[in-house]
């Protein structure tokens, strides 16, 4: 054949390699971009590179990050970006209750500080009707959610009672962190958090970055989960939002942040590693 086309014996036979590595590399390639398809359809198509690149590490498949974009784009596939931009300090105003955290969340043990937060579902395609969920969040992990058709002082408490149940009891000096909203400036929930033993703690007026784990927390929930979904009942919301907060947030969405695990993955491996120490 080297004679037929003119060309040396080595020539002819680095060639043949070269064809054969190009195949072998198109065929990874092929199962690499299938691999990648799979996990983001999985994620609801919300997993970008990096939580692509820890499930298929997790499934046993060594892909970086690198080689998972590359793959994103080659089949035009995107992820979600529900990451803030960096905040910059507003002025100082008047608080109701001292800022305990000055935004650093991990003060470097479970349950040290909550985070609480009301946000708003609703639109005429949302089933033409406001609903307000409420949620407690630790450095990791959000808790039970309770629901109500608007934003009410018993509806924190409601919130506090099921993050507490969650936990066996209130963990005594817990610091409870929250917006200046008039919900978490109440009397009520001030005599609640000394009945508990707890801390209440908020940051500064029309300044969200002062509590931007709960913001964090709505924004991956409406762009991941409820702007992608109609709704015809508020039942739907209900139970929609609640079981992707308890069953896909909490136990199986990967969070790069934790070390590609799912917040109640990353909780037990710190207590089992606080016991072991």
């Amino acid at each position: 054949m080297a004679k037929v086309l003119g060309v040396t014996r080595a020539g002819y036979d680095a060639w043949k390699n070269r064809a054969s590595h190009r195949g072998q590399r198109a065929l990874v390639r092929r199962r690499v971009d299938e691999a990648v398809a799979w996990e983001h359809e999985v994620s609801g198509g919300t997993y970008g590179a990096p939580r692509i690149s820890h499930a298929l590490t997790r499934a046993g498949v060594d892909v970086g990050v690198r080689a998972v974009a590359a793959s994103m784009r080659r089949q035009g596939l995107t992820g979600l970006n529900t990451h803030p931009r960096p905040a910059r300090r507003g002025r100082r105003g008047p608080v109701a209750h001292e800022d305990h955290c000055a935004r650093q969340w991990d003060q470097g043990a479970l349950d040290r500080v909550w985070i609480t937060d009301f946000t708003y579902t609703c639109g005429a395609r949302k089933a033409g009707s406001t609903c307000a969920p409420c949620a407690m969040r630790t450095r990791v992990e959000s808790s039970d959610t309770p629901w109500a058709s608007s934003t009410t002082r018993a509806l924190v408490i409601t919130a506090l009672d099921m993050a507490a149940t969650t936990r066996g009891s209130f963990p005594r000096g817990v610091v409870l962190h929250a917006d200046r909203g008039t919900q978490f400036t109440s009397q009520k929930l001030a005599a609640y958090m000394r009945a508990a033993k707890g801390t209440a703690s908020m940051g500064q007026a029309q300044v969200c970055w002062d509590n931007a784990m709960a913001e964090s927390l709505w924004a991956t929930l409406t762009t991941e989960y409820y702007y992608l979904r109609t709704f015809t009942t508020r039942d739907q919301v209900y139970t929609g939002v609640a079981t992707w907060i308890e069953d896909f947030y909490n136990r199986r969405r990967i969070h790069t942040s934790l070390g590609g695990k799912s917040p109640i993955e990353y909780e037990r491996h710190q207590a089992a590693w606080t016991t072991a120490a």
